[in-house]
């Protein structure tokens, strides 16, 4: 066994925890000697400007339903039970640990040590042990990274343990199938096997703070983008894929947070990453400069194929997968805020690209009606490839992500409330999505015009203008809006066939109706109340 730049402390430790090391173990290693391990050991490439390539292998995205959480004495009564928060018992657990740990005992491993949240009262130390070099640099890059002395006495509160080439046995192991995560609350642990995809890591983290910061420290832990204007006005961005998170949270005149995942205390808004895991699908300089000057020496691109005879990367390609992504630090972006902390947010933008063109471009909501859109978290994606299929579907996340939520999502909803209230704070919804009937009639809103909407909005312009309600809705639409044609601000107003508008209106309302009855017993009378009216 050797050892590369790993003091005993952390190797006693590891001993401690149940890995017995006859191999190699790599210990805080830089991205440049990850990048040239996995160019060695044959599991990635480089591209022509730098940037290390590798296969994720059979999962090219997470397995939602092969993700565990332990039921023990101390999540029984407190984990909202679901189709995301899957039950698995302690001894399936404790089983796949021997597993994992004998399993990573007769391997050459990576660890690193590192933190999640920017705001020092909340952070959180983890340790992630690595199968391979490429996801210990997923491991550098996303997660926010210790200096020298503050290793020296690093004791980590939480680990990972991901190992890849390990399957499980579902007739033994209580799994659905060989690939699993398992969330471990009371021994504080992320057991990932059967799957290269790097994000199981982030999620586990991700979903282990929603669970820990509402319930533990009543800080509000959300799936968000956010940024700050030159005068310290923090705002955050909702949304569901596709609704223009990451690209209308990059903006030249305010300062990035984060791209992705946020808390907020009495007096921060604070990112809980250190880098960003961008879609590159489709990339190119002109929509998306920052994330495609990113793709340099340290960063990590997932799944993506080259233009055939070039080292150069063919972002338009599905080939391998239409989630294609990249991971690099937060400091790869130009005016990404460092420490990634702002004040309480002034503005909150709820986006959705709704394609049947019936929600407004821009509107506010009440109290009751934001904890009722949080809830619902809906966007509705335009029509298949299939040949004749031409209606959109909607989809509804509860509280914009609802695969990483522990708690119940009135909890979530409440805590929103409680803020947006002692805090004075705006709630917008901006439909990103369709105008003048749904997607194949109308048209997709101008990006310049939903820019003109939230700019009118973080400068206060919208504060002293007229609003009507929307009939079915009930949240506020202006009359008017700086640099926006005020015909397109009353939805209904854009449609040719009033009546089509409003059987479509009707329609959608019924889906939200449906939807939230999962949530209705879980939630207060103000929420329910905010329900559209059919």
């Amino acid at each position: 066994m050797s050892i590369t730049t790993m003091t005993e402390a952390p190797l006693s430790a590891l001993e401690k925890l149940g890995l017995h090391p006859t191999k190699t173990v790599h210990y805080q290693l830089t991205p440049a000697e990850l990048t040239e391990q996995a160019i060695q050991r044959k599991e990635g490439v480089l591209n022509d400007t730098g940037a290390l390539l590798i296969n994720t292998g059979e999962f090219t995205g997470r397995s939602p339903k092969d993700k565990f959480t332990v039921k023990d004495e101390l999540t029984a009564n407190t984990v909202h039970w679901n189709d995301f928060n899957i039950p698995i018992e302690p001894k399936y657990f404790d089983q796949m640990f021997e597993k994992v740990t004998k399993h990573m005992s007769q391997r050459e491993f990576w660890v690193r040590d590192c933190y999640a949240c920017a705001d020092p009262n909340y952070r959180l130390n983890i340790r992630v042990i690595n199968e391979l070099p490429a996801n210990n640099l997923f491991a550098y890059n996303m997660f926010l990274r210790p200096t020298e002395e503050e290793l020296e006495n690093f004791v980590p509160e939480w680990h990972i343990i991901q190992a890849p080439s390990l399957r499980a046995d579902p007739a033994t192991d209580g799994t659905r199938q060989h690939n699993f995560a398992m969330v471990n609350f009371t021994r504080k642990m992320i057991l990932i096997g059967g799957t290269g995809y790097t994000g199981e890591m982030k999620k586990g983290i991700f979903t282990i703070l929603n669970y820990i910061l509402p319930h533990d420290k009543n800080v509000l832990s959300m799936h968000c983008s956010a940024n700050m204007g030159k005068d310290g006005d923090t705002a955050i961005f909702f949304g569901l894929s596709g609704t223009g998170k990451t690209t209308l949270s990059a903006d030249p005149n305010r300062s990035l947070i984060g791209d992705d995942e946020h808390g907020w205390t009495d007096s921060t808004v604070f990112n809980f990453e250190g880098g960003c895991y961008a879609k590159t699908i489709d990339l190119s300089a002109e929509k998306e400069p920052e994330i495609y000057n990113a793709i340099r020496p340290g960063a990590l691109v997932e799944n993506v194929t080259f233009i055939d005879g070039t080292n150069k990367i063919d972002f338009a390609s599905k080939k391998i997968t239409e989630n294609t992504r990249v991971s690099y630090p937060l400091s790869y972006i130009s005016n990404a805020l460092e420490p990634s902390i702002g004040k309480t947010p002034k503005n909150i933008f709820f986006l959705t690209a709704d394609a049947y063109g019936i929600l407004p471009p821009v509107s506010k909501l009440t109290a009751g009606q934001a904890m009722y859109q949080f809830i619902s978290g809906y966007t509705a994606k335009v029509a298949g490839t299939e040949a004749g299929v031409t209606e959109p579907k909607s989809t509804f996340s509860a509280c914009f992500g609802a695969p990483f939520l522990p708690l119940h999502p009135g909890q979530y909803a409440e805590m929103l409330g409680k803020k947006m209230t002692e805090h004075n704070v705006n709630v917008w919804m901006i439909n990103t999505g369709w105008s003048g009937g749904p997607y194949g009639v109308g048209s997709r809103m101008k990006l310049p015009y939903t820019r003109a909407m939230i700019t009118a909005a973080l400068e206060g312009k919208l504060d002293n203008v007229a609003y009507e309600a929307h009939p079915v809705f009930g949240m506020l639409m202006p009359k008017e809006c700086p640099g926006v044609p005020s015909e397109i601000l009353n939805p209904r107003n854009t449609w040719s066939d009033k009546d089509a508008y409003d059987a479509k209106a009707k329609d959608l309302a019924q889906q939200f109706i449906k939807n939230f009855e999962k949530y209705a017993s879980g939630v207060s009378a103000e929420i329910l109340a905010a329900a559209p009216k059919i």
